[in-house]
């Protein structure tokens, strides 16, 4: 038994360093000169260390035009995905009505269809409403992709809040909608974290709409700002490479704050569903 739970441990070990390793190799080579980012010998620490590439990422690009457009955008999107998703998760877990199964069923394989496949009627539907070149395309864009799967999650976690809460606080004089606020949005709170990260992730991180989209330079976001230190004399590896740790700070900061609601949120989640 011991052995068992030693080589699972040793196994758990190297997957981890597998993908944890990617992260480490970005950042060390952030703080590399530009000779040693390009040198074909693969040292695992930096034999000398420069802060040269976070200046040239931050100082000499508007840097943080496009933290303040990424934030903008991807903090309204789940805003909004976070509103219209629990009050319609609440709808499919309180209510039965005609339509209830086929609607899951929509929800279902609206998340399993490629955000690709979506691009040319999102870009024919921006274009006639005249958003294209505009962050509420983004917004409105980020909100409809992510807004599945906080249903479904966000279901899930109400079907776990027993229903006879709110029947006792109804049989005390609240409403409905009052229940909702005073006992089950509390309850809720682990899982409205949980579904808050896996969306926020997928908002931050899109490139493709963002490039298609925003055809001015200050309304990029920051996965298309990563593709500016390319040229026509080459890629500057080490100002990408810290510019790419920067934009990795939100989320990791973001996750650290909220990881053992995070945890207990997708646990109790994956009771019902």
């Amino acid at each position: 038994m011991r052995t068992r739970r030693i080589a699972l441990s040793a196994l758990a070990l190297v997957i981890a360093l597998l993908f944890v390793f990617p992260t480490y190799w970005m950042f060390t080579s952030s703080l590399k000169p530009r000779g040693d980012v390009l040198s074909t010998s693969y040292d695992l620490v930096p034999s000398s260390i420069t802060v040269q590439n976070y200046s040239t990422a931050v100082l000499e690009s508007d840097f943080l035009r496009y933290l303040g457009n990424s934030l903008l955008v991807t903090l309204t999107a789940v805003a909004c995905s976070l509103v219209s998703g629990a009050l319609a998760a609440l709808a499919m877990s309180r209510f039965r009505f005609r339509g209830r199964k086929g609607f899951l069923l929509l929800i279902l394989v609206a998340q399993m269809v490629p955000f690709e496949a979506l691009m040319v009627p999102m870009f024919l539907f921006m274009r006639d409403l005249g958003l294209l070149d505009r962050l509420p395309a983004l917004i409105l864009v980020y909100w409809i992709t992510t807004l599945p799967f906080t249903i479904w999650s966000l279901r899930g976690f109400i079907d776990g809040i027993p229903i006879d809460l709110e029947e006792a606080a109804m049989v005390d004089g609240c409403g409905r909608a009052e229940a909702f606020r005073r006992v089950t949005l509390p309850l809720l709170g682990p899982g409205l974290v949980a579904t808050s990260v896996f969306a926020f992730i997928t908002a931050w991180n899109e490139f493709l709409y963002a490039l298609v989209f925003m055809r001015s330079q200050d309304l990029q976001t920051l996965p298309v700002f990563l593709k500016s230190f390319q040229n026509a004399f080459g890629t500057d590896w080490g100002a990408t490479m810290a510019a790419a740790t920067l934009f990795t700070l939100p989320v990791l900061v973001f996750f650290l704050a909220v990881q053992r609601r995070m945890v207990s949120g997708v646990t109790a989640g994956a009771v019902k569903g």
